[in-house]
């Protein structure tokens, strides 16, 4: 595997007590870093210490938003070594969102030797306590200075790492969600199944909103029709009607979570019955008031199981499984962090261990 030239920070940081860290503000002494340039493609991969990066004002990762970036995490074992989940996803990934963004592609295998090469050297930065791990945030900008409304040919690649607490330091508590029926997260044949911050920068409005009403999470509906469910959040979402689990289709607005495709190969190798459909809204409010609404919860990279006890759209109220965790988000949430962390086996052979 390919190996990149480190420049070591002359000074290291103090390692924070994990009890104290919040999530994206503590940072690793070092960085991975490769260039971009038109005619020679992408060059001079290196591992720096972690600083600022100088931009010219008029770089059009600031104006037009071509940009795109992933997330996953590093893991300590139980032996006291360090371990990726499924790392090929991310890198496939984020070549599926540069495709749609028009930013040049990166070799698979040059995404997970960087991942691999830069977690290995902040090794000691991946803490042991129950529930925490380094998150690590790979991303790709813009940097041609133009105003001109075209790809650029100039991008810089990047990879940061961060020490994060536990999820749930306090134990696993249902949220409350809301069906946004004015904002719309994503629309077909846009950015939905991409990673880039555009999307997520539009979802800020309603999540807002949806706090000012006492709720934790939005419910995002089809952008088209506005009756379909999407996401959860910035997470997918499955639910338990009846002896199935549901949950959207990847129809080209739904982000094609790494979580979501491991929950749905989990269920299915349990004997599951999984549906990968449209859901209309009415169909879940109507299943949650005549009880067949066993479960729901959502899934993502930071919280893993996210589960939902109550959710409100327009005057209906539904209390999901007694405003409680169910036995399957809880089944999926204990055997996905066994594996990640290994404290399980492991059969599909998505642990990369470092």
């Amino acid at each position: 595997m390919k190996e990149y030239p480190v420049q070591r920070a002359a000074v290291l940081k103090p390692k924070p007590d994990p009890s104290t860290l919040v999530f994206g503000k503590t940072f690793t002494d070092h960085m991975f870093v490769m260039d971009y340039t038109a005619g020679q493609g992408w060059h001079d991969g290196r591992i720096v210490p972690y600083g600022p990066i100088a931009l010219d004002p008029s770089a059009m990762v600031f104006h037009y938003a071509q940009e795109v970036f992933e997330g996953l995490k590093a893991y300590r074992n139980p032996e006291g070594g360090v371990q990726l989940f499924r790392p090929i996803e991310n890198a496939r990934r984020i070549n599926s969102s540069c495709d749609r963004m028009c930013i040049p592609q990166i070799p698979e295998e040059d995404f997970v030797a960087a991942v691999e090469q830069l977690v290995r050297l902040e090794a000691d930065w991946v803490p042991s306590a129950p529930g925490t791990s380094l998150y690590i945030r790979p991303f790709i900008i813009a940097t041609t200075p133009s105003l001109g409304v075209h790809a650029a040919h100039d991008y810089i690649f990047a990879i940061i790492t961060c020490p994060v607490g536990a999820y749930y330091a306090e134990g696993i508590n249902p949220v409350k969600i809301y069906v946004e029926s004015e904002d719309v997260r994503a629309v077909r044949g846009g950015t939905g199944y991409t990673k880039c911050g555009g999307n997520y920068a539009a979802s800020i409005r309603a999540g807002e909103r949806a706090e000012e009403n006492g709720y934790a999470q939005v419910l995002w509906l089809d952008g088209v029709h506005r009756k379909y469910i999407e996401e959860v959040g910035s997470m997918n979402v499955m639910f338990q009607i009846g002896d199935t689990v549901v949950t959207p289709e990847l129809t080209g607005s739904v982000l094609p979570g790494i979580t979501r495709k491991s929950c749905i190969e989990l269920l299915k190798s349990w004997g599951l019955k999984v549906e990968e459909r449209q859901l209309p809204a009415q169909e879940l409010f109507d299943a949650g008031e005549s009880g067949a609404l066993k479960e729901a919860w959502g899934t993502g990279t930071a919280a893993v199981i996210s589960p939902i006890g109550e959710m409100g759209w327009e005057d209906k109220h539904v209390v999901v499984n007694g405003g409680k965790i169910g036995p399957l988000a809880q089944k999926l949430y204990d055997t996905l962090t066994g594996i990640q962390w290994g404290t399980r086996p492991d059969p599909f052979g998505w642990v990369v261990k470092l």
